[in-house]
């Protein structure tokens, strides 16, 4: 365990600043920014300590959106999609605006409702590389981009890949309204099964691999 400094003490939790919310190791909580224009900064806090002037420090380990990584934000990237980075700072506890939820990308697709304190993470980030763990991820439809969640996809029911409506003749109102689909691929085979109901809602883990990520450095500025 990390010694405190002469004149700090490790804090349990902090409650922010005008609010009953009370922050512990661990939790992710949004930052403000000093540029008041721009969304509130995603960090995990790591340690909380005051030290003889009862001034409360936290010290965080950030998450980047994709716009601040290197490359920027592609098209799979989800709204709420964050990464977290090796990007370790000391904040006044002061700067925390409230908390939030960051889910893994599986627990993120089942549900029900996304609020506003709902993000999710699917890598980890190096900000001073631009490298990404995994480096690898599953990709699905024509256009063999992994699967963003804000996207609405269907499932052939005879290869079970999974297809953007755009990327095969549909509009999402046609695709809502769709209570199978079978590829063009598929559709020749004459023994396709019918379906039992309707096909599930979004894509599982069983994608096709693919590398991406090919990125230079460069440093994010606070």
């Amino acid at each position: 365990m990390a010694k405190t400094r002469p004149g700090k003490r490790d804090l349990d939790s902090y409650t922010i600043r005008g609010t009953n919310k009370i922050v512990r190791v661990g939790d992710c909580v949004l930052m403000r920014p000093s540029d008041t224009s721009k969304p509130p900064y995603v960090a995990r806090v790591e340690k909380i300590e005051s030290d003889s002037r009862n001034n409360v420090k936290v010290r965080v380990r950030w998450y980047y959106r994709p716009e601040e990584s290197i490359g920027g934000r592609r098209q799979f990237h989800g709204a709420k999609e964050l990464f977290l980075s090796d990007h370790y700072d000391i904040q006044s506890a002061h700067t925390i605006e409230g908390k939030c939820v960051v889910h893994s990308f599986k627990n993120y697709t089942k549900l029900e409702n996304v609020g506003a304190e709902d993000y999710y993470c699917r890598f980890e980030y190096k900000a001073a590389t631009g490298a990404f763990t995994p480096d690898r991820v599953a990709v699905y439809c024509k256009c063999e981009m992994p699967y963003n969640p804000d996207d609405l996809m269907v499932q052939c029911e005879g290869c079970k890949d999974w297809y953007h409506p755009a990327c095969v003749g549909m509009t999402i109102e046609e695709a809502k309204k769709l209570d199978h689909f079978v590829c063009s691929e598929c559709s020749s085979d004459d023994d396709m099964k019918k379906p039992q109901a309707t096909f599930p809602v979004s894509p599982g883990s069983d994608g096709k691999m693919n590398e991406y990520f090919q990125v230079e450095p460069k440093r994010r500025k606070r």
